[in-house]
């Protein structure tokens, strides 16, 4: 008795279906051949073909954010965890786009037509990096500001490391002095001056 159909399964192949084809040529069908089953099984946990990208990109997505999690509850400076912080997210990004490149450009793809689920994870990322922020308000390390608007301005300001549409710069090889200029730069705008 074959086990039974999950949406990990599905998203599964529709990540392999996606990397071969691309997102120009991959079909619901395409997903259901390689998992061998018909497409109406597939609808049953996606209800169309947009609703199943929008899937693997969030999944994507969450496998970005995820680990950053980790650095903005630590207990390290805030200085220091919103530099492991942007630091994560930007390696993160970047190793994607080098080891994988066909992938990683397929998901360059859906990101642009996925825009409610891209627009949540630029939310949650912020919200990371907001904590991060209150924290060093709170310890007296950065200076008092809305920790909401400042953790979605850092992110604009470092999107040259960290956004799939500069993908094609992070090849440079004054890309990490530019991210510790840059970096300075927001620290300092950050920082309590004594």
């Amino acid at each position: 008795m074959p086990e039974p159909l999950t949406q990990e399964a599905i998203l599964d192949t529709a990540e392999e279906v996606l990397r071969r084809f691309g997102p120009a040529k991959t079909t619901v069908v395409d997903v259901a051949r390689a998992l061998e089953v018909s497409h109406g099984s597939v609808y049953r946990h996606f209800s169309s073909k947009a609703a199943l990208r929008d899937a693997v990109t969030e999944r994507w997505l969450e496998r970005v954010s995820a680990p950053l999690e980790a650095v903005a509850a630590g207990s390290t400076s805030p200085s220091r965890r919103l530099r492991q912080w942007v630091e994560l997210l930007a390696r993160s990004k970047q190793d994607m786009a080098r080891q994988d490149p066909e992938l990683f450009a397929t998901f360059r793809r859906l990101t642009t037509e996925a825009r409610d689920v891209v627009a949540a994870h630029v939310d949650h990322l912020a919200a990371q990096v907001s904590r991060i922020v209150a924290d060093g308000i709170a310890a007296g390390e950065f200076a008092p500001a809305d920790p909401g608007r400042v953790g979605r301005a850092v992110l604009q300001a470092t999107a040259l490391f960290h956004h799939p549409a500069h993908a094609d710069e992070w090849g440079d090889p004054r890309l990490p002095d530019h991210f510790d200029a840059v970096f300075e730069l927001v620290l300092q705008g950050l920082v309590v001056r004594r």
